[in-house]
């Protein structure tokens, strides 16, 4: 059965059984731990990381990417962190890594040889090639992307500078997290920096 109509079925059973703990009712989509997760899109993670973390439906914003890397001043994830915190009253950021990344062993090369195979247009890689290296050729350890990627969530100009950021790397094997950078720290400590200065060194002001 194709994987679409697999979803599908399954789908038309689950909307018909009235005792899924799915439909109790819902409260609302603001969460209420004022809590954004970032973190990876790897499998391994899915029905994992939130029971691991005590984390229920509704209690907090979810955001992944491939090796929950943030890449730009306003990309998706900053974009997506905006939303949470302006629109839906986030108050901390989780950025959470994990052992043994699938990004961490990819190169740029590798994922162009394959897009090539597969029929993607050289004249389109062009235009991602810098950026694919950027990304992939220094993603090495997932320990040091979760410190880079904190860094660069507290750094960010449309961030305030009382929402603390933390970073914690978790093992899919066992489902143990461990703490990298404690964000009440930065905020308890004034170590954050100025928004004025991170927006004049960006050109944005």
């Amino acid at each position: 059965m194709p994987i679409l109509d697999e979803v599908l079925s399954v789908n038309r059973q689950f909307v018909q059984n009235p005792l899924s703990q799915y439909r109790q009712a819902v409260t609302g989509k603001i969460p209420r731990k004022k809590l954004a997760i970032f973190t990876c899109m790897d499998t391994r993670l899915v029905d994992f990381l939130e029971p691991a973390m005590g984390i229920k439906r509704e209690d907090a914003i979810v955001i992944k990417n491939a090796g929950n890397s943030v890449t730009g001043n306003f990309e998706a994830t900053i974009r997506s962190l905006v939303i949470a915190i302006y629109e839906l009253g986030i108050r901390e950021i989780m950025v959470i890594g994990h052992e043994d990344c699938g990004v961490a062993h990819s190169t740029a090369d590798q994922v162009i040889r394959k897009m090539l195979q597969r029929g993607i247009s050289p004249d389109a890689i062009k235009l991602v090639r810098e950026e694919l290296e950027s990304w992939l050729d220094h993603f090495h350890r997932p320990h040091d992307n979760v410190r880079q990627v904190v860094q660069k969530i507290k750094d960010n100009p449309f961030i305030p500078c009382d929402v603390p950021v933390h970073g914690l790397i978790f093992e899919p094997l066992t489902g143990e997290i461990s703490l990298l950078v404690n964000g009440y720290e930065a905020v308890e400590w004034g170590q954050l920096r100025d928004k004025k200065t991170a927006c004049l060194e960006l050109n944005l002001i």
